[in-house]
């Protein structure tokens, strides 16, 4: 099967197919430093063909979620070291993925308790269910305050840093985060214009909203990694945090094209419609933008895939590796599984997220303690 092939994307050398999905799980503590239990995990996971971290905040006005692992402090670069020691130790790839929350956030998790921002002072609808803020409650979604060009140059150079931390750690390479209504995709936020009112150079037209996004690559670049070593990963069907522009099929063809010559490692595109889709534009799947964006470097497809169509998408020259989440919770040794027709475990939804103090002592449940397949 094609998902049992090796790869090679950009700098990353891939073993296999079959990519590990940025997971945010929230088991990384109150202090968002990455520890055994996350080494665990991670390790266990170290047989997909790249491993992608999940969303890792570049500074502390960028969190968001409770006990999602940041990598900013000196502790937090330690603790992803372990983690990468232990990918590499097991033969695996492993990629750092660099988040901004910006409006989904709440002003409980700011360090000043100020307001979330964003590209403009767009609030997430409110028939969308509000966000759980860092007392563990559940609050209204708020208006966020619009970057100011000083802001944006501040966040620019933390993504630089973040990606140098990165390097620090030993990681492969990054994979910039501009999917599922995050700050960069506000890029929607800033990408999409449903959230991106902005007349200066940060908004406007589809090159406008593309430069938040290049000017923190860029930055990354001069900072740690070529773009050989950096992914990006962007949702353009999403409904998620309140997205979609009726624009989205051209914006989107636009920023592959925009990519295209960057010369990313790969482009990871949410393509499937299992998160919901806006239905307010034609969807952007892979074969729209290998045709309408003549998009030629690796592209990787995410959401609602199996074995079967996986190896459909990469026979068809469409994907060049898939992107698994959901089936890799309870299956830590999947490539093998998919390879050899073994059957799924099935995870318990309930674990997936923690909440509070009593998964604080317990973060392995349901998370580090799924086994390997046992051949019968």
């Amino acid at each position: 099967p094609e998902l049992s092939k090796p790869l090679k994307a950009g700098e990353f050398e891939l073993k296999n197919r079959v990519v590990l999905a940025p997971l945010t799980r929230a088991r990384s503590g109150e202090d968002r430093v990455p520890n055994a239990t996350n080494v665990e995990y991670y390790r266990q996971r170290a047989c997909a063909g790249l491993v992608i971290t999940e969303a890792t905040t570049v500074s502390p006005m960028a969190n968001g979620w409770a006990d999602s692992p940041g990598i900013y402090t000196r502790e937090q670069v330690a603790g992803w070291k372990n983690v990468v020691d232990a990918v590499h130790a097991e033969g695996g790839t492993i990629a750092c993925q660099l988040w901004y929350i910006g409006r989904p956030g709440h002003s409980t998790y700011m360090p000043d308790g100020g307001p979330v921002v964003s590209a403009s002072d767009v609030p997430i609808d409110p028939k969308h269910d509000g966000v759980w803020g860092a007392d563990f409650k559940k609050h209204p979604h708020e208006t966020p305050s619009p970057l100011t060009l000083e802001q944006i140059e501040t966040l620019i150079e933390e993504y630089g840093v973040a990606a140098a931390n990165a390097k620090e750690a030993g990681f492969d390479g990054i994979e910039v985060h501009a999917g599922n209504g995050y700050l960069l995709d506000q890029a929607r936020s800033f990408l999409q214009s449903s959230t991106n009112k902005r007349d200066d150079k940060y908004g406007g037209d589809f090159d406008g909203r593309f430069t938040l996004l290049k000017e923190i690559i860029e930055k990354c670049v001069e900072k740690a990694f070529p773009t050989s070593r950096i992914g990006v990963r962007i949702s353009p069907n999403g409904v998620f945090n309140g997205m979609g522009s009726a624009d989205n099929h051209d914006a989107f063809v636009h920023y592959a094209k925009r990519l295209q010559k960057m010369n990313l490692a790969y482009l990871s595109v949410m393509d499937g419609l299992g998160f919901g889709y806006h239905d307010v534009s034609p969807v952007v799947d892979l074969p729209c933008l290998r045709k309408d964006a003549g998009y030629t470097n690796a592209l990787f497809g995410n959401v609602g895939y199996t074995g079967e169509s996986a190896n459909a998408a990469i026979e068809a020259g469409d994907a060049d590796a898939i992107i698994f989440g959901r089936p890799f919770i309870a299956n830590p040794d999947l490539p093998y599984r998919l390879t050899n027709g073994w059957e799924l475990a099935e995870s318990d939804a309930s674990k997936w997220y923690t909440a509070g103090e009593e998964s604080r002592k317990t973060p392995e449940i349901g998370y580090a303690d799924y086994p390997a397949y046992e051949v019968k």
